[in-house]
């Protein structure tokens, strides 16, 4: 009986070449299949929502699997997350119509990116954020963020070697989210991303920040188109993939 799986994904970037299966085995998907195959005896291919980064974490990660089982999905589940290092886990696991896909029915993602803002930089959890040692201006950032949302062309913050047909994206929500002291949490949230756009969104924003740039400067990077205007790439671990979202 074949049937297609929705799987729910959380897992730890730091030590895998991203999400995308490679020739090198160390990814997310590859790892994830290894275990699908080893559960039912047949080869498996996870359909992810999209990559992720070498060092980028998923809090919501999802995918899809067809596999030729009986097995229940809570048995599934529970499988996987036996087979699986402990660096990725199957948060949940539902039978779902056999056309889903989880790349194509995706209609909007949310991402989180984390920022210790201290003079020294953390012995705990370095692995999850960007270390900047001066203090940002937080009031011109929020600023900023207005020239973010609505509907525009992202090219100037896409990643290079990666070009779209169409690089205009609708970011409904770009806000700095209440976090500890000396930490900077940005989520922003839209009907897809840019390869980089997120990790470049941040280093201009931090540029921002830093009264590098000012928050118009914002606006004419974005009309511009041009990479090159904008702030350097952020670091992978400082991201955070949330969640990915459906037609209910």
């Amino acid at each position: 009986m074949n049937r297609n799986f929705k799987l729910t994904i959380e897992y730890d970037g730091t030590t895998y070449f991203g999400w995308q299966r490679q020739v090198d085995p160390n990814t997310v998907q590859g790892t994830i299949e290894r275990a699908v195959e080893t559960l039912t005896g047949q080869p498996a291919i996870l359909t992810g929502s999209g990559r992720t980064d070498a060092g980028v974490h998923a809090m919501g990660q999802v995918a899809n699997v067809h596999v030729d089982t009986r097995l229940s999905p809570t048995v599934i589940r529970r499988a996987l997350n036996a087979l699986l290092p402990r660096d990725i886990a199957v948060l949940s696991c539902e039978e779902v119509p056999a056309d889903f896909h989880a790349r194509f029915d995706a209609i909007g993602k949310h991402y989180r990116y984390r920022i210790v803002n201290r003079p020294v930089a953390p012995a705990v959890g370095r692995q999850y954020a960007w270390h900047i040692p001066r203090t940002l201006n937080m009031q011109r950032m929020t600023a900023a963020l207005a020239h973010l949302t609505g509907v525009h062309d992202f090219k100037a913050f896409e990643g290079a070697g990666s070009p779209r047909a169409h690089t205009v994206r609708n970011v409904r929500h770009a806000t700095f989210d209440p976090a500890p002291p000396d930490e900077v949490h940005f989520s922003i949230e839209a009907d897809g991303f840019l390869r980089h756009m997120v990790r470049n969104i941040v280093g201009t924003l931090v540029d921002v920040g830093l009264e590098r740039l000012s928050p118009d400067d914002v606006a004419h990077i974005r009309a511009s188109g041009d990479r090159r205007r904008a702030g350097a790439t952020a670091p992978a671990q400082g991201l955070f993939l949330v969640a990915v979202h459906y037609p209910a």
